[in-house]
């Protein structure tokens, strides 16, 4: 595969900023030898709040401030050992420590890597690796309702069975996930959104939908104690989170992806043995593939809000910040190119 010289980039212009512009660059080297693969980037799919990571969390060496953390791509070259040959279709979501991809190339390692599913394309693909594997950790091994350590998802299914789960922002990019996965495990969820999605959290499998502009949650969890669920999993934070606490059991979990849940546990409530869980999630290989046998039998999907070429990147963040999307924004390369 024949590779260019320089391609566009997105990037941000220092940590202290959110300003963004698109620049040509230099393609990206790879080590071989650190399991390091250039991948054309087809599609690729930025975070909500990911320009504020830099400021509030800096990489521990300096790096040119890329975003967009999913991908997906061709394997343009990499070790000669590799599961991920030149021309394979991948996806994955990279490591935070190297640049993003919201550029023409960019650099995936082995043990980030999955195979592209099959009949995905990769637009749909790159709506993917994020979301679903933060869900997959949140479920498997942080909530800790299997246990302490990482479990198998058979495994889990006896443990998640039967159990009540509130998911926060359940039609966001993470929160259909959490809301698939729990459902698949066999776990009671009730998904909180806005009204328009109230359907689209119901398709995703979600037994109760709360529509958040009307339904206040501590009203709700005190007039029906019965519903009090056993685990919180909260993908917005603030004052959803906050709202949050009062719909759990007494030793039940609130887990936040968003900032630690005790930073906004309410003042005067009468809980005991609440476990609160923050966690940042890491891309692991194995979890992205067990997502992928299940995309492929069609357990669970994806979510594409939109879809812009790279140079409409201003438009595409303003839809992303705006906080209400459903599911991903995702850059296709392809376009206006």
């Amino acid at each position: 595969m024949s590779t260019p010289t320089t391609m566009r980039a997105i990037v941000q212009t220092d940590a202290d900023s959110t300003t963004l512009t698109l620049r040509t660059s230099p393609l990206p080297t790879i080590d071989s030898s650190k399991g390091e693969h250039l991948i054309k980037v087809r599609a690729c799919a930025p975070c909500a709040g990911e320009l504020l990571w830099p400021k509030n969390f800096p990489p521990p060496n300096p790096r040119e401030l890329i975003p967009c953390p999913d991908v997906a791509g061709t394997v343009v070259s990499g070790p000669d050992d590799s599961p991920f040959q030149p021309g394979d279709e991948i996806y994955a979501r990279t490591n935070y420590l190297r640049p993003g991809n919201a550029r023409d190339y960019s650099v995936c390692v082995t043990g980030e890597m999955a195979h592209l599913p099959r009949g995905l394309s990769a637009v749909a693909a790159a709506a993917i690796p994020v979301s679903a594997e933060t869900a997959w950790q949140i479920l498997l091994i942080h909530a800790g309702v299997a246990g302490d350590a990482e479990v198998e998802f058979a495994t889990a299914q006896k443990a998640w069975k039967g159990k009540r789960v509130l998911v926060t922002a359940a039609s966001g990019g993470v929160g259909i996930w959490v809301t698939q996965l729990a459902t698949l495990l066999g776990a009671h969820v009730v998904g909180t959104c806005g009204t328009t999605n109230v359907e689209l959290v119901r398709s995703f499998g979600a037994a109760e939908v709360l529509d958040y502009r009307r339904v206040d949650l501590r009203e709700w969890a005190e007039q029906n104690p019965e519903k009090k669920v056993d685990v919180v999993i909260d993908c917005i934070g603030r004052k959803s989170l906050q709202d949050a606490w009062w719909t759990v059991r007494d030793g039940g979990v609130v887990l936040s992806i968003f900032q630690p849940p005790e930073q906004v546990k309410p003042e005067g409530l009468d809980a005991s043995g609440i476990r609160g869980v923050f966690f940042v999630m890491e891309p692991v290989r194995r979890h992205l593939e067990e997502i992928t046998k299940l995309a492929e039998l069609g357990k669970c999907r994806g979510l594409v809000d939109s879809v812009w070429p790279l140079e409409q990147y201003q438009e595409a963040f303003a839809r992303l910040n705006g906080g209400h999307a459903r599911g991903k924004i995702i850059f296709d390369l392809s376009l206006n190119q």
